[in-house]
């Protein structure tokens, strides 16, 4: 498997297609996840307005008629069922009503001649639509990966759980495109690759899961979800899809436009299927932070006991990733801490602090997720060597300045990590 992971490592490119198509509403409208759009929509008239979607309904029998409903039917199923608000216990319900789960706007000069353009649910159509300029540019083969970082917009209906649900956010997706008949080797292979560098940051094993779907979408074959424990509960972190040819086909048919690939070794031409590797990068914010604040007390050789807050931030992605202390303001120690600030500035996010006692430098760096500190004492002047103390662990070392940049590049670079993956 490790040569295969080489392979698909040096074959994953990048693009940035925008917020909205100049395809106008077709590609929008041709979103696997939202259909057309809409959703159906009621509310219990109460002391508390809780919105439900009415298909999400477990029993398949009282589903099938939901689903093959309209408005109206849908709201006469509603009181055939006797169907009460769980949460205040009440009958009566507000008609049924159409929710669009997409954001609408109007591009153009004028308003008489405006195009209605739909902002994004997902950025994984700018891919696809993308997906021959790039095999082609590029010279891949399959199989190959896509990956992008960008804006999606989402009307939700309700947005909560500070930033986990919100209706304008960051999403981080990958689009691999594999042979058919192939795709659920590749599924497995990364929904296992994506859970090893999710475990790799370090943030507790214990804390992530599978959640593999019983109910599919149309355009897939398979589907699992890594959970992650919030301190809500488990939750979705990440998506990890097969969503089958769907898509491509789906452009296909509908621009008259072929994007069929032709595998020089088989001699045959077909449209790819398509792994997907999909992730909220405001959700993977939100897990690293609630993950990594700790309160704890320390024991101290006196046998006193302190307290500290500490940010146990992967040092990867830490945003601070050392401090220069000089440990008092005079004797040439600040103007040795300058001089090795001024060293590692251009390759680290380094913060010079020489306010207050070490003791609160340490803490006030622990507080920020600050991982490696590096005191500079009167010992530094005499023989070239400085204290490197860990955040997590609070111990400490006496390692030598000309060997700082190389020490920190270890301890901080995502080269660590991927080697632990075994991608490079």
């Amino acid at each position: 498997m490790k040569k295969s992971i080489e392979y698909t490592l040096n074959n994953i490119n990048t693009i940035i297609p925008e917020i909205f198509d100049s395809l106008k509403t077709k590609v929008i409208l041709f979103e696997g996840e939202m259909g057309s759009g809409k959703t159906t929509l009621m509310e219990a008239i109460a002391s508390k307005h809780t919105k439900y979607l009415l298909l999400d309904c477990d029993d398949p029998f009282v589903r099938i008629q939901l689903e093959n409903a309209n408005t109206e039917e849908l709201k006469q199923i509603i009181l055939d069922y006797d169907i009460t608000d769980p949460v205040s216990g009440s009958r009566n319900w507000t008609d049924v009503r159409q929710f669009n789960l997409m954001f609408e706007t109007k591009l153009g000069s004028v308003s008489e001649g405006a195009n209605s353009i739909y902002l994004r649910p997902e950025t994984a159509q700018g891919i696809f639509v993308n997906y021959l300029n790039v095999q082609k540019t590029g010279r891949m083969k399959l199989p190959f990966g896509i990956a992008q970082i960008g804006k999606a917009f989402r009307n939700e209906i309700v947005a909560r759980q500070f930033i986990f649900r919100m209706r304008e956010f960051e999403q981080m997706e990958m689009q691999f495109f594999v042979k058919p008949g192939e795709e659920m080797k590749w599924y497995e292979h990364w929904k296992n690759t994506r859970m090893k560098w999710h475990k790799a940051l370090g943030l507790g094993d214990d804390k992530y899961r599978f959640h593999d779907h019983d109910k599919l979408a149309h355009y897939a074959n398979a589907a699992a979800d890594i959970e992650f424990e919030f301190p809500f509960g488990f939750k979705e972190l990440e998506g990890i899809h097969s969503r089958t040819d769907f898509d491509l086909s789906s452009h296909e048919k509908e621009s008259g436009k072929k994007i069929r690939y032709y595998d020089n070794e088989s001699k045959e031409s077909y449209v790819p299927y398509v792994v997907e590797t999909s992730i909220g990068l405001d959700r993977m914010f939100l897990a690293v932070l609630s993950a990594a604040y700790t309160e704890e007390t320390i024991k101290k050789d006196d046998g006193s006991t302190d307290s500290r807050v500490v940010l146990r931030i992967p040092p990867q992605l830490a945003p601070v990733k050392a401090a220069i202390l000089p440990l008092v303001r005079k004797d040439g120690l600040p103007e040795k801490a300058r001089e090795i600030m001024n060293e590692l500035k251009f390759d680290f996010n380094c913060q010079y602090d020489e306010k207050d006692s070490i003791g609160k430098r340490y803490r006030r760096h622990d507080a920020i997720g600050t991982p490696f500190c590096l005191t500079i004492d009167h010992q530094t002047l005499e023989d070239n060597t400085v204290t490197l103390r860990y955040r997590d662990s609070m111990k400490q070392d006496r390692v030598p300045v000309d060997k700082l940049s190389e020490i920190v590049d270890d301890l901080v670079s995502f080269k660590k990590l991927l080697r632990d993956l075994e991608m490079i």
